[in-house]
């Protein structure tokens, strides 16, 4: 079974020392990168899936060349060998943007299973994985808890609303997005650390796999707090009268019971 891991965006960017402020941005110098938290879910499912079964585990992500360090992550861990896109304005793609670029890079590697993260760390759309398994015509299911190996097809169980669970037997090939916490993350042994040196990265870039951001199908406005309103309202009537409107406006409205 080739088992495919996608990185949706470039990893979140976490700091390691204190940060330089300034007006357009931030210094990145003294940033250190690591992998976005729901894709480290999904690698540590792709991994866990190899272990049992067989296979590979590629690793694919897009960004700029500063993710070759997360990709780096990702092989010392376990993963056979990773696709780079290197991208250095990922930002300017939207989620069917990226989707499509995931989606020629995938062309020539046919795998069994796609994995992805639930969201990204950033925008946090949740919608690059869905969308990329519509261009390649692939059975999907999202938030997934856990994935069963069976003859030709998987068994997945799907985390619902209000502590329920649905369990899918699904075709394969296809595409799954992991919910974080579905399992306990590995850290990289030191002997990983050294296979990942000489593990294979391929880098292709947006412009060789025919995809560009142009006309990108949702922007990005502006960024701002909520405004908080309070509203007060008065019930007339009997105390048991007052009480059933309360019950129905907290029920029905502010939906809290």
């Amino acid at each position: 079974m080739k088992l495919s891991l996608l990185s949706s965006r470039f990893p979140l960017a976490i700091c390691s020392c204190e940060l330089r402020l300034r007006l357009n941005g931030i210094e990145e110098e003294d940033l250190t990168y690591e992998i976005n938290e729901p894709d480290a879910y999904a690698l540590e499912e792709a991994l866990q899936l190899k272990e049992k079964h067989g296979g590979e585990v590629v690793a694919l992500c897009a960004g700029p060349a500063r993710a070759a360090q997360t990709i780096r992550e990702a092989l010392a861990k376990g993963a056979d060998r990773a696709i780079h896109i290197e991208e250095d304005d990922l930002g300017a793609f939207d989620p069917l943007a990226a989707a499509k670029l995931l989606a020629a890079a995938l062309k020539s590697e046919s795998p069994d299973l796609i994995l992805t993260g639930l969201q990204s760390d950033d925008f946090g759309y949740g919608q690059t994985g869905v969308i990329l398994a519509e261009l390649l015509r692939l059975p999907h299911a999202t938030i997934i808890m856990q994935v069963e190996k069976l003859e030709g097809s998987i068994r997945v169980k799907r985390e619902l609303e209000d502590g329920w669970f649905q369990q899918v037997e699904m075709p394969l090939p296809a595409l799954l997005t992991i919910q974080s916490g579905i399992s306990k993350l590995r850290y990289a042994t030191l002997m990983g650390i050294k296979k990942a040196k000489s593990k294979e990265i391929r880098k292709v870039s947006a412009s060789e796999l025919g995809v560009t951001s142009a006309n990108p199908a949702i922007t990005l406005s502006r960024v701002y707090l909520p405004e908080r309103t309070k509203q007060t309202q008065l019930f007339d009537g009997s105390p048991k009268e007052a009480a059933a409107k309360l019950v129905e406006k907290l029920k029905f409205e502010a939906r809290v019971i």
